[in-house]
This record gives structure tokens, sequence and C-alpha cells, in this order.
């Protein structure tokens, strides 16, 4: 186990790394960070030299690839880290310069215990990218077929672990001060950024989730998942089809190659609805550097290590709120509030309404330009302290990855309007599986597997309480009030003097008859 020691010397490590940066000064000014906390930002800011505009990307890019990862969370965290920070965030590039090649084919080497020929004819020694967690090589197998090969970084995870644990120290403690670090949870954040960093150092599951996301969106025209190669693939290395086609960033390109902008930027939406609403499935890495067009205009997405995923009851709440906001039915998004327990009961739903009323009119009535999920999303953060709404981190992951989609889509197409785009599809999800039909079956469906369990269910009551065999049961005897003696419920170790007590009187009884008959 980590001494507090260690976690204090990487906290102060950090701490000054981040002053530097100018990225402690908010920390230190916002009236709601704990004393303790502003204390020790103070102690570690002293005797640096600050820029005037706090630059929080390069700061967690001198950190290390753990605080690359962590960054790009708390990016969708406004509440946390205030709307400047946030901004700032999104801007970080997850790019490291690269690991040298001969360290990374003793890697392929390792995890597949074979030498590299028997895998690849060739592998380019130059990479195509290199993240904090991988980076990825063109080769070609051994059958010639031309692949994308990622590998982890060598001693990525043990690294990951080791920062991971102080994250989680730091945030307990933060917790622990109370006030308004219990409302924005901070180890559940760290918890969250935990499971979704160890399933990316892990390329069986990013694997899996491409499989899982490529059977979700089969049925979807114009949408593709690149092929992966399992006989290839371990938990160091994945080995994936490789992708001929045109960053969705170069509008240029898109343009020569004659796509369609405007239809691209729609497709793109609905694609992203299907995932979140439809399947509860989505790809959470969406930026301009993970999605290619290829010559027919199919969108093809690259990267699964984030993947998001929303329960079947999240998805109807999330769905029914984002048609109130579109049609201005505010009360409703207000009743979802209360029923999802997002806010607490003691308030009031007709305030609540109130207040998003506030956030969701002034976007009504504009020029689509100028319409913005990402800006409503941060006012609804805003909102959220007044009425001690805990955050969601599953919707925090939604948040982003909209805000993402929104910036893709706007850059293809300036005019397009995503609540337009989005309104017709979630209205007939809505009716398709919250109409009366859809009820109506589902009930039929739940029935039907309660009835297929009562079976099952009376076998296990039966294993539960036998039925009785054998000799026929004692009739039930009579309770006796004892004179002498101790409970039964206190032992047997402590009966003795009962015993002893009725032997005296025994005795005293037989000598009592003894004496009269010799009287007589």
């Amino acid at each position: 186990m980590t001494r507090p020691i260690t976690h204090l010397y990487r906290l102060w490590k950090w701490g000054r790394t981040l002053a530097r940066h100018g990225a402690l000064r908010g920390i230190e000014a916002d009236p709601n960070v704990p004393a303790p906390v502003r204390r020790f930002v103070r102690a570690a800011r002293f005797g640096t030299r600050q820029p005037e505009r706090p630059d929080y990307a390069a700061a967690f890019r001198a950190i290390g690839p753990a605080a690359i990862k962590l960054g790009q969370t708390l990016a969708t965290r406004p509440d946390i880290v205030g709307d400047e920070a946030a901004h700032n965030l999104l801007s970080l590039q997850d790019s490291l310069p690269p690991v040298p090649f001969e360290d990374i084919a003793q890697q392929i080497e390792r995890s597949f215990q074979a030498p590299i020929d028997r895998i690849f004819a060739s592998i380019d020694p130059v990479p195509v990218g290199a993240a904090s967690i991988a980076q990825v090589h063109r080769g070609v197998t051994t059958d010639g077929r031309t692949v994308a090969i990622k590998v982890l970084r060598p001693g990525i995870r043990e690294q990951f672990a080791r920062d991971i644990q102080t994250y989680e120290w730091a945030a307990a403690h933060l917790e622990a001060v109370g006030g308004e670090a219990v409302r924005l949870r901070p180890r559940l954040t760290i918890a969250n950024f935990k499971r979704w960093t160890n399933r990316e150092l892990d390329l069986r599951r990013e694997a899996a989730s491409a499989s899982e996301l490529a059977a979700v969106m089969r049925g979807v025209h114009g949408y593709a998942i690149p092929f992966i190669d399992w006989d290839r693939t371990n938990g160091r290395v994945m080995t994936i089809e490789w992708i001929d086609g045109i960053k969705v960033s170069d509008i240029a390109g898109l343009r020569a190659a004659g796509i369609d902008l405007p239809d691209l930027a729609r497709r793109l939406v609905l694609a992203f609805l299907t995932q979140a609403i439809s399947a509860g499935f989505f790809h959470a890495d969406m930026h301009q550097g993970n999605l290619f067009v290829r010559a027919d205009g199919t969108i093809v997405a690259i990267d699964f290590g984030i993947m998001g995923r929303i329960d079947t009851r999240a998805r109807q709440w999330l769905a029914e709120i984002l048609y109130g906001l579109t049609t201005g039915n505010y009360r409703r998004v207000a009743e979802i509030h209360f029923e999802a327990q997002y806010v607490p009961s003691y308030h009031s739903v007709d305030e609540f309404a109130t207040a998003l009323r506030a956030v969701g009119e002034p976007m009504r009535g504009k020029p689509v330009s100028e319409l913005s999920v990402g800006q409503m999303l941060d006012s609804l953060f805003a909102i959220t302290r007044e009425f001690d709404m805990q955050t969601q981190p599953h919707l925090l992951l939604l948040q982003k990855t909209m805000v993402m989609v929104e910036g893709i889509a706007t850059q293809l197409d300036p005019q397009i309007n995503l609540w337009d785009v989005a309104a017709p599809f979630v209205r007939d999800w809505i009716r398709d599986e919250l109409g009366p039909e859809a009820m109506i079956a589902d009930r039929i469906r739940r029935d039907t597997d309660t009835l297929l369990r009562i079976p099952e269910l009376i076998r296990r009551i039966e294993e539960k309480y036998p039925p009785k065999g054998g000799a026929p049961e004692a009739p039930p005897l009579p309770e006796v009030d004892l004179i002498v003696g101790a409970p039964r419920d206190e032992g047997e170790g402590r009966r003795w003097p009962g015993y002893v007590a009725a032997a005296l009187g025994g005795a005293a009884l037989s000598w009592l008859a003894a004496y009269a008959g010799w009287l007589a």
C-alpha cells in the first residue's frame, strides 16, 4: 500500500507544475474550495512565476499520460473546474513523442510469445499516431492484409496504477472535508475515470467494444466500424482493418471528393443518437481524429477505448428531457429530473421548471448558427448547485460526446441545428418505445417472463423447504414452568446451580418421607 507521504509528494510535484502554468489561480480564488485545499494550493504556487493567462492543457501534458486522460475527463466537469478551465481542457490533445520502434517490436513479441515476423509480414517503424496510452503503426499481415497495429506503451499500466492511487487518495480526503465536495462527488469521478482507463489499458476490451458497436450499427446505412483481426489481438496489441479515407476535419478534402457536407453532418448526428438513445452504447471519443469518410460518403469510426453505456430507463429519461427541451415543455423535463431522483424531493418541481425555462428560452427563436447544445448543457450545470443536484457521471460522458458531435457537425455545416435534426428522431423513438403499443408489448413480455420463471421459483422453494419424511413428528408437549434452573439460552455451563438445588430438594423430600415412616 502506498504511504501517505508518497501521495503528498506526488501531489506537491503536480501542484508545482500546475502553478507554473497558472492553473491553480482559479482554485485559490473559488470561495467553494475547502480551506485545507486552498492552503495547499497557496504553498504549491509559492515562488513560481505564473503566466497571465492559465494554460490548463499544457499543465496536464507536462505532468504525464495519466494527467492527460484526467484532464480530458475534467473537460466535461465545468461544475468542478470552472468554465474557463473546461473549455481550455477541451483542446487537450492526447499525443506524446513516440516510443522507439525497437521497444514496440519487443512489446509485440513478448505479448504473443513469438517472433514478430511470424505475425506480421512488415510493419512501418514510423507510427501514424502516438497517444498517451498506445501508438499505432501501419503493417501488413502474413496473409497480405493491410492493418493498423495498436500497441500499448511499455510500462504504461504500472504508471497509470500509481497515479490513480494518488487520485483516489486525494479525492477521498477532498470529499471528507464536506461541503460542496460532497455534492460534486470527486471519488465517484475518479472511480469512473479508473474504470474507463482500465478498459483502455486492455486492448481486448477495446476490440470487444468495436465488435459490439459494429453489431449495434449494422443496420445503419453510411456508418461502418473496422474489422477486428482477433488472431493478432491480445491485451497489449490490437490489430484492426486499415482505413483509407479522408479525416472528417479535412473540409477541403471532403469537398474535393464531392461529399455532401450538410448530409454528412446530419448523418453523423443521427448515428450518435442511434447509439446513445436506441442502443444505449455509444462511441464516447468522437473527436475529429477518430472519424474518417470513405469515397462513397461512409463514416468510419476508430479508437474505441472510451465507450459510454446508458441503461434502458436512463435512455427513456434522456429522450424525454431532450424532446422536452426542444419543444419547450419545461414542466415535463422538471418532472423527469424528480422521477429519476436527480433532484432531491424536498425541492419544488415548479421552481425547477422555471429555472429550466431560464436556460432554454434565451436559445429559442435565435438563428440556427447561434444555437448550441454545449452552451445549453453548461447552463444546466450552472443551476444544479441551487437545487442540490448530484452529478451523474454516465450523463457527463454523454454530454461531452454531444458537444464533440455538435462541434464537428457545425464545422461541416455551419447552418445545422442539432435540435432540428434530433427532434424527429427522438419523437419517433419515444412513440415507438413509450407509446401505448410499446407499453402493451413490454407488459406482455414481462408478464410472460414472469410466468416462465414460476416453475423454477417453485423448485427453489422446495429445495429450501424440503418435505419431511421418516418417523412421524412427535405431538406438541405442554410447556412447564421450571422453578429451578437457568433459562436454556444462558448456556449449558450455567445450569449446575439448578441441578444441585433440585438434588438437595429431592433428598430433603426423601428424608422427610423416611422420617414420617419411622415415626409411624
